[in-house]
C-alpha cells in the first residue's frame, strides 16, 4: 500500500510540475498596462506555486483515501483549455456596468436557475464585472456543442490568443476573485493553471474530474493565526454550499407535479426562453423537464437520505446556516460585507427564489433579514469599489 501510494504520489507530481514549475509571460487584459511585477512579486509567485502544488498532493490523498477509486492523472497541458475563436452561438443578453474597469471580457454559458450558474452570477454582479449571457436550452444544449465539458456554468474570457475556457462555478470565482484582488497575480490565464484538474473512475468504469484547490484564493498565505483562520471558514463554508445545501433544493422544487411545473414555467419567465428558443423548443424544454426532474427528485431524495418531509430537510440546513451567522453576531459571514460564503450561499437560494419552497423558508426560518440584505448587495454592487480600491492602491 505504501509503494502505492508512493508511486501514486510520483506521478501526481510529475503531472502537476508542468503547471506550477512554469509561470508564462505576464499578459494584460487590462484597457491600461499594468506595472510589471517586483522581483519581490515574481518570488512570491514561485512560493504560491508550490503552495499550489501541495494543496494538490493534499487533495489526492483524500482521493486516494478511497480505495474504490482509481486516480487517472491528467496531462499538465490538459488544465487550460484554450479557444481559437468564439463558439458559433448567440448572445442571449449583455449585462454592463459602468465602474468596471477589469479589463476582463466574460462570457457566461447558463441555465437561468442553476444554483452553481446563480452562484457566478451572484459574484459577478457583487462586484460590478459586465459580462454576456448565453442561454443554454436545458433538455438539448445546443449552445455547449462546441466543448467536451458538458455542465454548466462554463465561462469564457477574452485573451490574446483566443478565449480561455473556466469550468466549475467554485474554480471560475476563485480564479476571478485571485485577479481582482491583487494587481500582481497575473492574468486569467495564468492564474487559471494553479487549478489543475484530476480524474477518476468509480468501481462502475464511470470516469469524474475533480478541479484541485478550486476553493483557495491564490494570492498568497495569510499572515496570522486569524487570517488563516478566517481563510479556512470561508472555504468551508463555500464547501458545504455546493456539497450540502444545493442537493435539498431539487427534491423541494419538485417535490410534486405542480411544483415541477410551476418552477419550470418560472425558470421559462426569468429566462426569457420565449424570447431565445422557439415555442415548441420551450413546451418541450417545460413539460418534459418538469415531469423528468420531478422523478430524478424522488431519487435525490434518496441519495442525499433526505427526510419524508423534505421541506424539513430544507428548512433544517437553512438553520444551520443562520446557527453560523448567529455564533459570529455579524450582518454577513464576512462581517459587515460579504465574502465569497455568503455570495455562495446567496447564489445558491437565489434559484429557488420564484419556488413554492422558497416562499415556505422565508416562513418558516428567520432567513428574510440576511437574504434580503445580500440580495440588496449584490443588485447595488457593493464589491464594485472594494475591489477597485484593491487594484490601485
Amino acid at each position: 500500500m505504501c509503494a502505492l501510494r508512493c508511486t501514486r504520489l510520483f506521478r501526481l507530481q510529475k503531472a502537476i510540475s508542468p503547471l506550477v514549475g512554469k509561470s508564462p509571460a505576464l499578459r494584460t487584459f487590462k484597457t491600461e498596462p499594468r506595472q510589471a511585477a517586483p522581483p519581490q512579486s515574481r518570488k512570491w509567485r514561485k512560493l504560491l506555486a508550490a503552495t499550489a502544488a501541495g494543496v494538490g498532493v493534499g487533495a489526492y490523498f483524500t482521493l486516494s483515501n478511497n480505495s474504490t477509486k482509481e486516480v487517472i492523472l491528467n496531462k499538465g497541458d490538459q488544465a487550460l483549455t484554450v479557444i481559437k475563436e468564439f463558439p458559433n452561438v448567440k448572445i442571449s443578453r449583455q449585462v454592463t456596468y459602468p465602474y468596471d474597469d477589469s479589463g476582463l471580457e466574460i462570457v457566461l454559458f447558463q441555465y437561468p436557475t442553476c444554483p452553481f450558474c446563480c452562484k457566478v452570477r451572484a459574484f459577478l454582479d457583487y462586484n460590478g464585472l459586465s459580462y454576456k449571457v448565453v442561454e443554454v436550452n436545458p433538455v438539448m444544449r445546443q449552445q455547449i456543442k462546441w466543448t467536451d465539458y458538458k455542465k454548466v456554468p462554463i465561462v469564457l474570457v477574452k485573451a490574446k490568443n483566443g478565449y480561455i475556457q473556466l469550468n466549475d462555478s467554485s474554480m471560475i470565482i476563485s480564479a476571478l476573485a485571485t485577479y481582482l484582488n491583487d494587481r500582481n497575480a497575473g492574468n486569467i490565464q495564468d492564474i487559471s493553471q494553479f487549478y489543475p484538474s484530476i480524474s477518476y473512475s468509480e468501481p462502475d468504469g464511470t470516469v469524474k474530474s475533480e478541479i484541485l484547490n478550486r476553493y483557495f484564493l491564490m494570492n498568497g498565505s495569510a499572515v496570522d493565526e486569524y487570517a488563516k483562520q478566517v481563510e479556512m471558514e470561508e472555504r468551508k463554508w463555500r464547501k458545504w454550499a455546493d456539497d450540502v445545501l444545493v442537493h435539498v433544493l431539487s427534491p423541494n422544487v419538485y417535490r410534486t407535479t405542480n411544483e415541477a411545473l410551476d418552477a419550470f414555467k418560472w425558470f421559462s419567465f426569468v429566462g426569457d426562453w420565449d424570447q431565445h428558443f422557439s415555442t415548441l423548443e420551450r413546451q418541450f424544454v417545460i413539460y418534459v423537464g418538469a415531469f423528468a426532474m420531478w422523478l430524478i427528485g424522488k431519487k435525490l431524495k434518496n441519495k442525499y437520505h433526505l427526510k419524508e418531509d423534505v421541506r424539513q430537510s430544507l428548512y433544517d440546513e437553512c438553520n444551520v446556516w443562520l446557527d453560523e451567522l448567529k455564533k459570529r453576531d455579524e450582518k454577513y459571514h464576512g462581517g459587515n460585507r460579504p465574502d465569497l460564503s455568503d455570495l455562495a450561499v446567496y447564489g445558491v437560494l437565489s434559484s429557488i427564489e420564484g419556488c413554492e419552497a422558497f416562499q415556505d423558508v422565508l416562513r418558516e426560518t428567520n432567513l428574510k433579514q440576511w437574504y434580503m440584505g445580500m440580495k440588496k448587495e449584490v443588485n447595488g454592487h457593493s464589491g464594485t469599489f472594494l475591489y477597485l480600491h484593491n487594484r490601485h492602491q
